[in-house]
Order: structure tokens, then C-alpha cells, then sequence
């Protein structure tokens, strides 16, 4: 394998990360602007914002036939954040649970990532699973946004402080000054995530071709984990923030959207549905589903993730990358 190869990657991937954190702040200072409350912020539009690379990435691959490896990263990723980022956030830390992340966070990445197995069985995810998944995502925001109305004033006030309440007063140009800075940052940041997408999926294909493995073994690994950027730097932030609330909150919140709204939004872009690599089928979106699963045990045991569940699904997460690294065709 070429160091050129290696350095598109690389490129591509930097691209990705400055690009998706640009989004997530212009995108953020916006709805702030806009008076969109810091909780509603943190779980929707920072939870969908910090799963841009992996729209990127999903449409870049779909547009250029590799199915698969948008597949895998979207599994890839979500089996990253709920194993190895929660996990080790929990080993800094025991991570209390609020009533909403149990009672309809959790059962909802379960939905989703038992929805996404069964659509996927039959090898391919067409317009149609495309266009349920969106529709779900819809639902799913308006209800998340009913509940959230209803939280704590403790969990408010940890989004607040995270994300910043309403702007300070200021007259309407400057205002309208913020707001067209913010638009044209926005802009940019969305340019280089098309870029980065470009370079990183090209990079991707032609390493795995290099390396004689499959476009969904890398999807699942090296993408997988380097797309999962911003959702690491939000919840390590979180974790020493001690905002608790806003650390489990993003990682599920991403990893549904991951599903409802950019495997969703990778499907309606696919004329003739998105191929799902056998591995794919019968291996690894299970296993994400079945890590959703393994949650619910964890989760209601205490209503706390515990340093040595945190230990333990780290441990899960490192033993499955090497299984996918040495075993996966």
C-alpha cells in the first residue's frame, strides 16, 4: 500500500473534522441566536451535527457504489460510541441515568438498531427502508423535543452550561452581522466535509483494494472510528465538565440519528438501494443491535453505568476491532 493512499485518508479525514466541527459550532450559535433552548440544542441539532461525517461519508460512498462501506460505518460507529466512548467515559467517572434517557433514549436505539438489522437482511436497504427510517426520525424529534419540555431543572441547567443560553443583547445589525458570519462559517464547514468525504472515501476504497480486505471491514474500523471525532471531543468535553446528562445524552442521541437520519437520508440517495456485505448481514449490524440489547440490563441496574460496566465495554469494543481486523473478510 502507497504512502500516497495513506495520505489521502489522512487528508480526508482532517477535512472531515474540521469540517464537522465547524458545522456543530456555527450550526449551534445559530439556534442559540434563534432562541432554540440549550436542551432541545444538545439533543437534536448537536447530536445530528456531530453525525455529519458520517453523512459524508454514507453519501459520498453511496454516490460512488460502495454500499458496504457505508453500512459498516454507520455500524461501525455506533458500536464505537456505546462500547468504547461511553464506556470509557464511565471509567473516568460512574455515569448516572436520567428517567428519560430509560425510559425513551434507550428503547429507542434498541428500536432502531433492531429496524436496521431486519431491513438489511435481505442484503440490500432501498428507498422505501430510506424513507421509513426518515419518517421515524421525524417522529422521534418531535417527541424528544415534547419530553424535553418536561426534564429536570438539574439536566436544563447541565445543557445550558454546555451550550450556552440566550445571546447577550445587542442591536439588530450586529445581530444579522452574528448571524451572516455564522451562515458563511456554516458554509465552509459543509464544503470541507464534502471534500473530506471525497478524499476519505477514495483513500478508503483504494486501501482496501491495497490491503485485500473488504470496503466494509474498513468502514467498520479505521472510518468508523475516525467519523466517531466529534462525538468523542463532545462527550470527553462533557465528561470534564461534569455534565453527565449531556455525555449520554449525545452518544444515544447520535447513534439514533446515525440510523433515522443519515443511513436514511444515504438510502434515498441510492437509485438502486444500498448492497449490505454478507459479513455485514450476518455478523456485525446483529452485533450492534445486540450491544443496543446488552444495554438495557446495564442501564436499568442502578440506573447508573459503573466504572466496571465501563471496563467491561471497552474491553467488549477492543476485543471485537481485533476480531474485525484479523477475522473479518
Amino acid at each position: 500500500m502507497s504512502w500516497e493512499i495513506v495520505a489521502w485518508f489522512l487528508a480526508g479525514l482532517a477535512f472531515l473534522i474540521v469540517g464537522a466541527d465547524l458545522v456543530v459550532r456555527q450550526t449551534t450559535q445559530l439556534a442559540v441566536s434563534l432562541g432554540v433552548r440549550p436542551l432541545v440544542l444538545g439533543l437534536t441539532v448537536v447530536a445530528i451535527g456531530t453525525s455529519f461525517p458520517e453523512l459524508a461519508v454514507g453519501i459520498t460512498a453511496s454516490i460512488q457504489g460502495s454500499g458496504s462501506l457505508a453500512v459498516g460505518n454507520i455500524a461501525g460507529t455506533n458500536v464505537f460510541n456505546i462500547l468504547f466512548i461511553l464506556g470509557l467515559s464511565a471509567l473516568v467517572k460512574p455515569l448516572p441515568l436520567q428517567s428519560r434517557i430509560l425510559k425513551f433514549e434507550l428503547p429507542m436505539i434498541v428500536v432502531t438498531a433492531v429496524l436496521m438489522t431486519v431491513m438489511a437482511w435481505d442484503g440490500t436497504l432501498t428507498r422505501v427502508d430510506g424513507g421509513i427510517l426518515f419518517g421515524a426520525a421525524i417522529l422521534y424529534t418531535a417527541v424528544l423535543i415534547r419530553i424535553s419540555r418536561s426534564e429536570s431543572r438539574a439536566v436544563k441547567e447541565e445543557f445550558k452550561e454546555m451550550y450556552g443560553g440566550a445571546p447577550g443583547k445587542m442591536g439588530r445589525r450586529a445581530m444579522i452581522r452574528n448571524r451572516g458570519l455564522n451562515f458563511v462559517l456554516l458554509v465552509f464547514g459543509m464544503g470541507f466535509l464534502v471534500l473530506g468525504a471525497d478524499f476519505l472515501v477514495t483513500g478508503a476504497i483504494d486501501m482496501a483494494r491495497a490491503l485485500g480486505v473488504t470496503e466494509a471491514m474498513i468502514g467498520l474500523t479505521i472510518v468508523a472510528i475516525g467519523t466517531s471525532a466529534p462525538e468523542i471531543a463532545t462527550t470527553l468535553v462533557a465528561t470534564f465538565k461534569d455534565d453527565r446528562d449531556v455525555a449520554v445524552g449525545n452518544l444515544l442521541g447520535s447513534s439514533i440519528y446515525n440510523i433515522l437520519v443519515i443511513l436514511a437520508l444515504t438510502c434515498l440517495i441510492a437509485p438502486k438501494g444500498l448492497p449490505v456485505n454478507i459479513e455485514l448481514v450476518y455478523f456485525d449490524v446483529p452485533l450492534m443491535a445486540g450491544v443496543a440489547v446488552a444495554c438495557i440490563p446495564v442501564f436499568a441496574t442502578g440506573r447508573r453505568i459503573s466504572r466496571i460496566e465501563g471496563g467491561l465495554f471497552v474491553t467488549i469494543y477492543l476485543t471485537y476491532l481485533l476480531f474485525v481486523i484479523f477475522f473479518h473478510k
